[in-house]
């Protein structure tokens, strides 16, 4: 009994039973170490914390103890601000503005990204992976999580003028249309007033601009300068209504495939097969950054193209030709119409800049299993 009193002093309850034999005693110490589980008893485990906590001072280098943790979790921020961090890229680490495509692991990229991977990864020779778990990432193995643009599209954004916020959804409507500050220009642009200011501030400036009582004279320079932009339009579609009146055109769907030189660092140049058009043949070339070393080191892409004529002609052929994007493509392309004459010598012509908008849209291209356009060449008869 002596043994089972000091025991008690140390913690451990002592099970009482109603008779004092020994048989009792057992099965009280027993049921006291089923109590306290495997491993150490229970009433020891209790001892050894207490001791350890009475004896020995916190480490401040230990990590910090569940407790704290579930109370910072408690004191977490909005969950659209928690939401942001889960639904943003894993590339560019911002919230998606359109599409969102995900790879065969679940990890998020924003259209813009993506696409910008898989044309450095065609620009470096190699298969483009995700940048969390290094999968395989293709147009083929990766698809869109609609169910994340419609939760992206809910949640609440900054305007850029206002600074309220409003869903993903509506936010582009509010700010070109509905915000009271945002941007505009005052309606006499068209003869020279430079204003610009938020949009609550329009009618007074209107009411006392003074560019509507400008004389006659001083608004000549003004409207100049904008005939001189618009002859550049026009002159642009006037030559192509004047090409479409030639004799001889053809047109063709041209498919640039992506090969590789034979250099020791090897350079992305495309290529397409041969085709014919007004009875003769034809190969398209095109090369990235003008042939540049390193064009995946460079945010600024490029391409240029060059029309080479496979045939032999007996006289001189003279031709304008330009390429516009493909029936089934998105690429937005500009139009411009270019001229050559060919001959036996002279069959291949410059390379001239394919007349994309932006690098966002080269780097479609580049991404593209193949580039897919259109050729249009007019013969010109003397």
């Amino acid at each position: 009994m002596s043994t089972l009193e000091e025991r008690g002093e140390v913690g451990v309850p002592v099970a009482t039973a109603p008779s004092s034999s020994s048989a009792g005693l057992g099965v009280g110490a027993a049921g006291a170490g089923l109590e306290a589980g495997p491993g150490m008893p229970g009433g020891q485990e209790e001892a050894g914390i207490r001791r350890e906590g009475a004896g020995q001072e916190p480490d401040p280098d230990a990590p910090p103890k569940k407790r704290v943790r579930l109370m910072q979790e408690g004191e977490a921020c909005k969950l659209e601000e928690r939401l942001y961090a889960v639904l943003c890229c894993t590339v560019c680490l911002d919230l998606p503005k359109a599409s969102v495509y995900q790879c065969t692991n679940g990890h998020l990229m924003c259209a813009g990204c993506f696409i910008h991977l898989l044309a450095d990864a065609r620009l470096k020779e190699e298969q483009a992976t995700c940048p969390n778990c290094r999968c395989e990432i293709s147009k083929s193995l990766c698809c869109r999580n609609l169910a994340v643009e419609k939760a992206v599209s809910e949640l609440p954004f900054e305007c850029n003028f206002c600074l309220k916020q409003f869903p993903r959804s509506v936010l582009e409507r509010h700010q070109k249309e509905e915000c009271q500050d945002r941007v505009t220009v005052c309606k006499y642009k068209r003869i020279g007033c430079p204003w610009k200011g938020p949009f609550h501030e329009l009618t007074v400036h209107e009411a006392e601009c003074c560019h509507p009582t400008k004389t006659g004279n001083e608004l000549m320079g003004i409207l100049d300068e904008m005939d001189q932009s618009h002859r550049k339009e026009m002159q642009l579609y006037s030559g192509i209504f004047s090409l479409l009146c030639f004799e001889k055109i053809g047109f063709t769907e041209v498919q640039f495939r992506p090969y590789r030189t034979d250099d020791f660092i090897t350079r992305l140049y495309y290529e397409t097969p041969r085709f014919t058009v007004l009875n003769q043949t034809w190969v398209l070339k095109a090369r990235v950054n003008d042939s540049e070393r390193n064009p995946n080191l460079s945010c600024k892409r490029t391409l240029s193209f060059q029309l080479i004529l496979k045939s032999k002609i007996n006289s001189a052929l003279e031709c304008s030709y330009l390429l516009l994007k493909g029936p089934y493509d998105d690429v937005k392309i500009k139009p411009v119409i270019y001229h050559y004459v060919f001959s036996n010598d002279a069959n291949e012509t410059d390379y001239m800049p394919l007349p994309i908008i932006d690098s966002i849209e080269c780097n479609k291209l580049l991404a593209a299993k193949n580039i897919n356009l259109r050729l249009f060449i007019f013969q010109i008869q003397k």
